[in-house]
């Protein structure tokens, strides 16, 4: 029983940690396979068709966290011809994409059955197209794949403390705007549920229970550190590139109800206080 990764990075990493069980990833350098390899974790290499066919092999669940690009999902492209070669049918599959589909909302929930899907960005419109894909693919070779939309991510190694202590981090201040967050730990909690609870076609939105101000999550983060808030900055004052721009108009409160409805999930850290917490205690 074992878990194959499509990507190996943060999020695959905390749900490895999450299951214990035996990790296949992929690699395409050596240097990869090796880094992969250090950590206890089988490696192969996505181009290299037969070993793909042969590492599905006794796989009980994959992750596919790989970005889309240009022509779709990377992870699609190699693994669907490897699951048809085995001949092989895991009991999940899991795709991670972002609640970005969503686009703009100004500051309104968005809902997995209800929200219409309107992403703003060229990134957005692939993961919209990958989704669609996996499903499709899913109902075509009766696979269960699984869909997660996520928010930003944050936990140790990757959160607001890293950007206060470098001194790069602005307390931008705009009327009405919120993001939702997740941490990491929680994210893998509910992939875990998911693989114990399969729903074949099931599309999750996995983020905490409070869409906060992007100001207040960073004083929040400097008063745990001891350290002086970064100045307000007026978000019509500033100087933004052209993405940092889009990603500011993504104005939206993502609702976890159907994750906890269905999976019985719940965060562990159901606001950016706790997570923000327990984050610095395990080091930042």
């Amino acid at each position: 029983m074992s878990l194959f990764v499509f990507g190996y990075g943060y999020t695959a990493a905390a749900l490895a940690r999450h299951l214990g069980w035996p990790v296949i990833a992929t690699a395409r350098t050596p240097a990869q396979a090796a880094a992969l390899e250090a950590q206890g974790i089988a490696s192969v290499d996505p181009a290299n068709a037969s070993a793909m066919a042969e590492s599905m092999q006794g796989v009980r669940a994959i992750l596919v966290t790989a970005p889309p690009d240009s022509a779709g999902c990377p992870g699609l492209r190699a693994l669907g011809p490897a699951i048809g070669a085995a001949n092989t049918f895991p009991d999940w599959v899991g795709y991670l994409s972002t609640t970005g589909v969503y686009g703009g909302r100004d500051g309104r929930w968005v809902f997995e059955r209800t929200s219409p899907l309107n992403a703003a960005s060229v990134e957005g419109s692939r993961r919209v197209a990958a989704e669609r894909d996996w499903r499709q693919a899913g109902r075509d070779a009766s696979l269960t794949v699984c869909t997660f939309r996520l928010p930003g991510i944050y936990g140790p190694g990757r959160s607001t403390f890293d950007r206060l202590r470098k001194g790069k981090v602005q307390r931008m201040i705009k009327t009405g705007q919120v993001f939702s967050r997740v941490h990491v730990e929680d994210i893998a909690s509910a992939l875990a549920l998911s693989i114990e609870k399969p729903r074949a076609g099931a599309v999750y939105n996995i983020a905490d229970d409070e869409p906060a101000p992007p100001q207040d999550v960073i004083a929040y983060a400097a008063d745990l550190m001891a350290l002086v808030r970064p100045p307000a900055v007026d978000f019509s004052a500033a100087s933004l590139t052209p993405a940092a721009e889009r990603f500011w108009r993504e104005n939206r409160r993502v609702s976890n109800a159907l994750a906890k409805a269905e999976l019985g999930w719940h965060p562990a850290y159901p606001t950016y206080r706790e997570g923000l917490a327990a984050t610095l205690a395990a080091g930042g």
